[in-house]
C-alpha cells in the first residue's frame, strides 16, 4: 500500500486552483431547517493557499441550543450573540464566488442554505468540496477519517474540538494535506455543483399516514383509514380543504396514481387527465366529490402501522466465520463456503485496469475470492494493480509507476505470490463481503434511545460519464413501502421523520444513512439501490464499491465491490434488514434492465407518469 507524504506543500495542478471558503458550524441538532446554527466560522484562502479573510461568531438561534454537553454553548452564552440575519451580509460576502469546503460538507451546506432561507436569500456559492469525501478517495493510512484523526495525519494541531473557529483552522491544514495527497495520486477533486438555490424553506415535515394501506374502495363500501386517495380536476370545496379533511380522517393523500391507489376523486371522469388514464389502466375506482364527502363522514378504522413486528424473512444458510472490524467488536460475517480458508491475498487491496467489462469483473471476483478487496479508484490503500489488455494505456499507469505499486498481469490472480506487507505498510483489515454475504451489525444504542446511524456509501469510477443516483426503499414485511414517503431519492432526500437520508458527497459518491434504532417496527428492511439516468447501463459504469460505516468519519466496518452484467440500468446494492432483535447488512448486487420508475413501482411506490 502507498504511504503518502503529509507534506504541507500546496499542490501545483491547475485543476486544484480555486478560491476557497472553509466553513464549520455548530448546531442545535442534526436536522437542517428544523435545528439552527449556534456558531459559525469562515476562513477564506486564495488559489495558492494564502489566507485572505476570516470571520467567526456565536449566533443567537432563538431556540433551545440542544446538546450543550457536546458544543458547550449554553443559552446564557448565546443570549447576547447576534442573529444570523445580523451577520448574513458579511458571511455572504466571504462565500461569494468561492468553493465552499467543509468536513461532511452536505451537513454544513444544508444548514447554511436554510439559515439564508430564513432571511429570504440563498448560499452564494456554486460548488462545494467535502474533505471527508476527498479523503475517502485518497484512502490515507489512518484508523478513521474523523477531523481529529486527519489533523494528526497531516500534521495539524487540534486545540479545541467542536469549536467552530478552531475546527475551521484545522480544516485549512487538512485541505492542504489532502490536496497534496490527491495530487500524488492524480485524483480529480470531488467538486459538487450546488448553484444558488432560492427554494430552501424552513423545515415543514410531511406527516406520514399512520395506517397501513387496506387496498381499494369497494363499490358501495366505506373508506378505510390508510387508503391511498388521489384528487384530479376542479373541485367545489378547495383542494387544500379536501386534503386537510382527508388527512385528519386518516387517509393517505397522494399526488399520483398507481396500482396501490384506493380511489380517485373526480368531477369529470371523461377529462382524460394523466391520473384518470392511469386509473383506467390500473382499474382504480372513481368517485365524484359529493360521494367522497359523504364517505368522509364515516371513515372506518384501519390497522395502525407498527402495531406488530413483522416476521423476518429468513436469510440463506451460509457458512459463518469471525472477521474483525476496526473500531467495532468482531462480528459474525456469513460468506459462501467457496471463500472459507486459503485467503492468499488477505489484507491486500487490488485495482484492476483495462479488459472488457466481463473480464474486469471476473478479475475482481478472483481477487476477492483470494481474500483481497477490490478497489474502483486509485488510492493510497491500493497495494496491487492487475493490468488486463488495454490497461497499459490507462492514464493512471504513470502515477502507479511513480508510486512504486506492485503491477501484475491477469495470470497473477491464478498463481499469486504471497507477500507480507512491508514494514509500516498497513494491511486492509475491513471485512470484505462477496455478493450475497451478510454481516451482523453491532447494537449501537447508546442508552439514550437514539442509537447511532449506519451509512452505506456507494462509489464508482471517477471517469464515469453517465449520472448514477442512489435511492432507498424502507419496506415492510410484504416487501412494499408503507407510504410514498418511505421512498428516499434525489427529489425527496430525507424521510419525514429523519430516519433515512440521502447524501451526495461528489460526482461519483453518494450515501444512504439509516437510523436503525428509530425505524418503525413495521419497517422490515431498507433496500439501497443505484439507478442510471438515461440510456447508459452498468457496463458504462463498471464496478460499484459499497462501504458500511457506523458514524460520520468512522472506519468502514465492511465493504463489497459489485459488478452488474452489461445491460442493467438499476441495481440493488445492499439491504439492511431485521434479524430477531438485531440488524444485518447484506451485499446484494442484483441488476435489472428496467429503469428507476419500474423498480420503484415494484416496491409499491406511486410514480407519476
Amino acid at each position: 500500500m502507498v504511504l503518502l507524504s503529509s507534506s504541507p506543500k500546496w499542490p501545483t495542478l491547475p485543476d486544484y486552483f480555486h478560491d476557497w471558503a472553509l466553513v464549520d458550524v455548530e448546531t442545535s441538532g442534526l436536522r437542517p431547517g428544523r435545528d439552527r446554527v449556534l456558531s459559525l466560522a469562515v476562513l477564506t484562502l486564495d488559489a495558492r493557499g494564502n489566507r485572505s479573510g476570516e470571520f467567526s461568531t456565536l449566533l443567537n438561534p432563538g431556540c433551545d441550543p440542544g446538546p450543550v454537553h457536546i458544543h458547550g454553548l449554553t443559552p446564557a452564552r448565546l443570549a447576547g450573540a447576534p442573529t444570523f440575519e445580523d451577520v448574513a451580509p458579511r458571511v455572504g460576502a466571504l462565500l461569494r464566488g468561492r468553493v465552499l469546503v467543509a468536513h461532511n460538507a452536505q451537513f454544513d451546506y444544508d444548514f447554511l442554505a436554510h439559515e439564508f432561507a430564513h432571511v429570504r436569500s440563498w448560499v452564494p456559492v456554486s460548488r462545494r468540496l467535502c474533505t471527508l469525501a476527498l479523503n475517502r478517495l485518497v484512502g490515507p493510512a489512518t484508523p478513521d477519517l474523523k477531523l481529529g484523526t486527519l489533523a494528526a495525519h497531516y500534521g495539524v494541531r487540534q486545540e479545541k474540538a467542536h469549536d467552530a473557529q478552531d475546527d475551521v483552522r484545522v480544516l485549512s491544514g487538512i485541505l492542504r494535506g489532502s490536496l497534496g495527497a490527491a495530487e500524488q495520486l492524480g485524483l480529480a477533486l470531488p467538486l459538487l455543483e450546488c448553484p444558488p438555490r432560492p427554494d430552501y424553506k424552513p423545515y415543514v415535515p410531511k406527516t406520514p399516514c399512520a395506517y397501513r394501506n387496506p387496498g381499494r374502495l369497494v363499490p358501495g363500501g366505506p373508506l378505510v383509514q390508510g387508503m391511498k386517495v388521489a384528487i384530479t380536476g376542479e373541485t367545489r370545496v378547495s383542494r387544500e380543504e379536501l386534503v386537510a379533511r382527508s388527512v385528519a380522517a386518516g387517509l393517505n393523500m397522494m399526488t399520483s396514481v398507481s396500482g396501490q391507489t384506493g380511489v380517485v376523486v373526480t368531477n369529470d371522469p371523461g377529462a382524460g387527465s394523466a391520473k384518470l388514464n392511469r386509473a383506467a389502466h390500473e382499474g382504480v375506482p372513481l368517485v365524484d366529490e359529493p360521494t367522497y364527502l359523504r364517505l368522509l363522514e364515516d371513515v372506518r378504522p384501519g390497522q395502525a402501522k407498527g402495531t406488530a413486528r413483522p416476521v423476518p424473512v429468513p436469510a440463506p444458510a451460509p457458512v459463518s466465520v469471525s472477521v474483525p472490524a476496526p473500531s467495532l467488536p468482531a462480528q459474525r460475517v456469513a460468506v459462501p463456503a467457496a471463500r472459507a480458508g486459503g485467503a492468499v491475498l488477505a489484507g491486500r487491496r487490488v485495482l484492476v485496469l483495462g479488459g472488457t467489462h466481463e473480464a474486469a469483473a471476473e478479475a475482481r471476483a478472483r481477487a476477492v475470492a483470494l481474500g483481497a478487496s477490490a478497489a474502483v479508484n486509485l488510492s493510497a490503500s491500493v497495494s496491487d494493480v492487475v493490468v488486463l489488455p488495454g490497461g497499459e494505456t490507462d492514464r493512471r499507469m504513470t502515477r502507479i509507476a511513480v508510486l512504486g505499486l506492485r503491477v501484475h498481469d491477469a495470470g497473477w490472480l491464478h498463481a499469486p505470490v504471497h507477500q507480507d506487507p512491508a514494514a509500516g505498510e498497513p494491511a486492509d483489515t475491513v471485512a470484505v463481503l462477496v455478493r450475497g454475504a451478510v454481516l451482523d451489525l453491532p447494537d449501537t444504542d447508546t442508552g439514550t434511545g437514539t442509537g447511532t446511524a449506519w451509512t452505506v456509501a456507494a462509489t464508482w469510477r471517477q471517469q464515469t460519464a453517465c449520472e448514477v443516483d442512489l435511492v432507498a426503499f424502507a419496506v415492510d414485511g410484504r416487501e412494499l413501502v408503507p407510504g410514498d414517503e418511505d421512498f428516499v431519492f434525489y427529489g425527496a432526500p430525507e424521510h419525514p421523520d429523519g430516519t433515512v437520508r440521502l447524501a451526495t458527497d461528489g460526482p461519483t459518491e453518494q450515501a444512504v444513512t439509516v437510523d436503525l434504532a428509530r425505524l418503525p417496527l413495521e419497517i422490515h428492511r431498507v433496500v439501497i439501490a443505484a439507478a442510471i439516468d438515461g440510456a447508459a447501463t452498468f457496463s458504462d459504469v463498471g464496478a460499484v464499491e459499497i462501504t458500511a460505516t457506523c458514524g460520520v468519519g468512522a472506519a468502514p466496518t465492511a465493504r463489497a465491490t459489485l459488478d452488474a452484467a452489461t445491460t442493467e440500468r438499476t441495481m440493488i446494492l445492499a439491504e439492511l434488514y431485521r434479524r430477531g432483535e438485531g440488524w444485518r447488512l447484506r451485499a446484494v448486487g442484483q441488476g435489472y434492465d428496467h429503469g428507476l420508475a419500474d423498480l420503484a413501482r415494484g416496491y409499491g411506490v406511486d410514480v407519476a407518469e
